[in-house]
């Protein structure tokens, strides 16, 4: 840097030039400093569009025989929904076929362009119900929560350092046949570059607890504190151990986490104290029947968990 001034205001400039340009160097403002900006907080989830989902969900099973079961056109109308929203917010979308019962069934996965794919954060749900119903909780309210983070994530161009996955899985009521192939279907190297993998399966039921897996203490707790944040106490998610799509991941070494809201074992008085609703009567009464449907969900659950879901998205992610 050269100046054309003399003497001590020649001197004066020179210090003061310097210590400007110190200032400039620490505030990021000359070029090529600046600091990476830091990531903001998870956007609030609007239950109202995750509601939406599930009406669609609804209107899909009513027009398919009731139900959106694997094997059955209600399955398929399902996935061809959430891909088509999934494609129109930019995401890279990819249908695996796998067979089971003999019928072809189907998973939908989708990756948010950008992030560091050796280290890649993935959600799920399972999108199928059983036949003797549309599955609105048993797993719409999951699949709609997934669905609707992921497209918060469009909506606010989010650049986390991680790469974000998403999945929609087939199968689950036949024993997690869909999310089994998925990871079987993966590479060694493949499977060590899903740093955490969450599921999120029923977290609306109509007489709601809030369950946490108790799996991984990093996931645990990114979900904990975000409940305790809302003074919400959590238990540790028991009855659903093993019982949904996480197992396959969980098999395979992979860090897993999710959250649960009960099915059919019942809500003690305890339980009833410290989250409210009805105690000796089920989680969910619906669970795997016909009136598993549009009614059979607590707004409150939905909300708090949808908003969850996307917490720990950013928070594992950033």
């Amino acid at each position: 840097m050269k100046f054309s001034v003399s003497g001590r205001t020649a001197a004066t400039g020179v210090a003061a030039a310097a210590v400007s340009t110190v200032m400039l160097l620490t505030s990021g403002s000359l070029a090529g400093a600046a600091p990476a900006p830091a990531q903001a907080a998870a956007p609030d989830i609007p239950v109202a569009n995750v509601k939406a989902h599930l009406a669609q969900l609804q209107s899909i099973a009513t027009a398919n025989g009731g139900n959106r079961a694997h094997g059955k056109a209600g399955y398929k109308a399902s996935l061809d929904y959430v891909k088509g929203k999934l494609d129109a917010a930019g995401f890279t979308t990819t249908v695996q076929t796998f067979t089971s019962s003999g019928s072809t069934g189907y998973n939908l996965i989708a990756d948010w362009p950008g992030g560091d794919t050796d280290h890649v954060v993935m959600s799920g749900s399972h999108l199928d119900s059983v036949s003797a119903g549309p599955g609105i909780n048993d797993n719409g309210s999951g699949s709609a929560a997934v669905l609707e983070t992921a497209l918060a994530v469009s909506r606010a161009g989010y650049q986390p350092s991680k790469h974000l996955r998403f999945a929609w899985w087939g199968a689950e009521e036949l024993g997690m046949v869909g999310s089994r192939n998925y990871v079987n279907s993966l590479s060694t190297a493949d499977r060590s570059k899903i740093s955490d993998y969450l599921n999120f399966d029923m977290i609306a039921s109509p007489n709601p607890g809030y369950f946490v897996y108790d799996d991984d203490p990093t996931i645990e707790k990114t979900f904990k504190d975000y409940f305790a944040g809302l003074n919400i106490t959590t238990e540790p998610d028991t009855e659903g151990d093993g019982r949904s799509d996480h197992a396959p991941f969980e098999n395979a070494g992979i860090p897993v986490g999710g959250l649960f809201s009960g099915a059919d074992y019942i809500k003690t008085a305890a339980q009833k104290d410290a989250w409210g609703g009805t105690s000796g009567k089920a989680f969910d009464a619906c669970y795997h029947r016909s009136c598993d449907t549009s009614a059979n969900i607590d707004d409150t659950a939905l909300d708090h968990n949808s908003d969850a879901v996307a917490h720990a998205v950013w928070e594992l992610s950033s």
